[in-house]
């Protein structure tokens, strides 16, 4: 008797834990089935239909993937989105990691000023931030007006807009926040004795620099980087706004495929391969870091 009001004492124990631990998880849980989980696997059934007259048809076939690569047009799309998320991604390293590096070593008691500087441009908006460039960069914008009137050039500069350029320029000022504010946690969490103690043993400052603080930011700079490039790679913002026939991404093809094309699924499949773009740059991100760990 005592057995069995000890075992039904220990059930109910058990129960409570699991209703307290659902009870914590379950909103999370219900985020990612319905904002993650659904939209992904629709979009991957829809990868697998055919499109006839504008109508899906809900037959198993390949032919939006062999449409992908077997086309030069959608093969260089690609390529021109995968090295625009590289230039944007190499350049918003480096400046990030610049002003980080100033902010946490060099500002002093302006610091938290700066921090909350490189904070700001956050909280406006993307689309705001993207079109500043067009104005700065057009044919009577900013750059044009001021090489005019120091008498540089005698008729505007088109090469600044609508190409790739312009749409590196953007992303890289949008993308450097996202990289110095990582990069900015990473240095903070670096003790002052270590570098301290780097210099009293004879290393010059570049040295200390290359082989202590790099390596303990690496972290930041590995979330800076991955963030960058995830999001610049499919970014359609700024192609729409900035990019001429040198700046069309993968994105623009996508939303016509979804748009005036109303072919889905064959605008699912191009999703799905910027999925797996995505998810291979993570996962090369998390093989270095486990690497440098």
């Amino acid at each position: 008797m005592a057995m069995a009001e000890a075992h039904v004492r220990t059930h109910r124990f058990d129960w409570s834990r699991y209703l307290r631990l659902a009870a914590f998880l379950g909103p999370a849980a219900l985020y990612a089935i319905l904002f993650i989980i659904v939209p992904y696997t629709n979009l991957l059934a829809y990868s697998f239909w055919k499109t006839d007259n504008y109508v899906t048809l809900r037959e198993f076939s390949l032919q939006n993937f062999a449409r992908i690569f077997e086309s030069a047009t959608y093969l260089s799309v690609i390529g021109n989105s995968l090295l625009v998320a590289a230039i944007v991604t190499t350049c918003s390293v480096l400046f990030g990691y610049a002003l980080a590096f100033y902010v946490a070593f060099f500002a002093g008691p302006r610091r938290q000023i700066l921090y909350f500087l490189i904070v700001i441009p956050l909280w406006t908006s993307f689309l705001l931030r993207a079109f500043i460039w067009r104005i700065i960069l057009g044919r009577e914008g900013v750059i044009n007006s001021g090489l005019a009137w120091l008498g540089v050039a005698d008729e505007p500069i088109a090469l600044l807009l609508f190409n790739r350029f312009s749409v590196c320029v953007a992303l890289t000022y949008v993308f450097i926040p996202f990289v110095a504010i990582p990069v900015y946690t990473a240095l903070e969490k670096i003790p002052r004795e270590t570098l301290e103690a780097s210099l009293d043993l004879g290393a010059a400052p570049t040295f200390t620099l290359w082989r202590v603080i790099l390596p303990l930011s690496l972290p930041g700079v590995i979330a800076g980087a991955i963030f960058t490039f995830c999001l610049s790679f499919g970014d359609f913002v700024a192609p729409a706004l900035l990019g001429g026939p040198s700046g069309i991404m993968i994105s623009s093809i996508i939303i016509n495929q979804f748009g005036a094309a109303f072919d889905w699924p064959f605008g699912s499949a191009l999703a799905i391969v910027v999925v797996a773009v995505i998810g291979v740059a993570v996962a090369l991100a998390r093989w270095a870091e486990r690497r440098y760990e």
